[in-house]
């Protein structure tokens, strides 16, 4: 199973099981998680969450080997299928930790900052890598990090695609607590004990206020997300982003 979900006193734990390909979400899993993320915000039992990965990744953003098979009609599709991932993440009626390990890279990054509260390994990472691949960002990582950053500091990591450590990203703001990495799910099972023993729904109301604090929508984001994944896909560098990922080597971009 890539998706595994395990129940323990009013927590849920959803685990990205694809270790040998650093937890990278392929299609399917896109599917799962929607499906999953709306599971649980109708389950009552249910009182907190923490949304990790196995191995030494959190995720390592989308399965490359299905990109640059699109056009815009069914990109568009995809895109709407994949935000619907994201979307049920953020509106989960629940308090959500992301327990990250290893690479948030991505797609990967997106699922982190959406949740509520992030906690760190010593090792984890956030990458915006959506330019190496000839993409703009997509699963609305402009707008969480903007949020977090404000524009000009977002646009810097998403410019450089640069590695941003679990150290600095607790300096800035995003990350809650940086912990050693054999105590990961340890601190992030311990958090979640202590929300799900909390008056929970009052918690929800509090995640809707502070939803209702910022504009664009997340929805409205993704819409404009889509027009400009879909125009991206057709382009020579995506193209040429994808063939350097498979190929192992540095692409040779051109602008076009």
């Amino acid at each position: 199973m890539s998706i595994q979900v395990t129940h323990d006193n009013g927590i849920a734990t959803v685990l990205l099981n694809r270790p040998d390909k650093l937890n990278a979400l392929s299609g399917e899993m896109y599917h799962e998680l929607a499906d999953c993320f709306e599971q649980l915000g109708n389950d009552e039992a249910v009182r907190a969450v923490v949304l990790t990965g196995a191995g030494r990744a959190f995720c390592a953003g989308g399965d490359v080997s299905s990109m640059g098979n699109y056009d815009v009609v069914s990109g568009r599709k995809r895109s709407r299928g994949h935000h619907r991932t994201v979307i049920n993440l953020h509106n989960l009626e629940k308090p959500v930790i992301a327990a990250v390990r290893g690479p948030a890279a991505g797609i990967g990054a997106s699922l982190a900052l959406a949740s509520d509260l992030i906690i760190a390994s010593e090792t984890a990472y956030l990458l915006m890598a959506f330019k190496n691949v000839g993409i703009p960002p997509d699963g609305g990582a402009v707008f969480f990090l903007t949020q977090y950053l404000g524009i000009a500091r977002a646009k810097e990591l998403v410019y450089t695609a640069r590695k941003l450590p679990a150290q600095e990203a607790q300096e800035m703001g995003i990350v809650m607590k940086v912990v050693a990495d054999d105590r990961l799910e340890a601190e992030a099972q311990a958090l979640a004990r202590e929300l799900a023993s909390s008056a929970t729904y009052a918690l929800t109301l509090a995640k809707k206020m502070f939803q209702s604090m910022y504009t664009p929508t997340l929805e409205q984001l993704l819409e404009m997300e889509i027009l400009a994944v879909c125009g991206a896909r057709l382009t020579h560098d995506h193209k040429e982003g994808i063939a350097a990922f498979k190929e192992k080597r540095k692409p040779r971009f051109s602008g076009r």
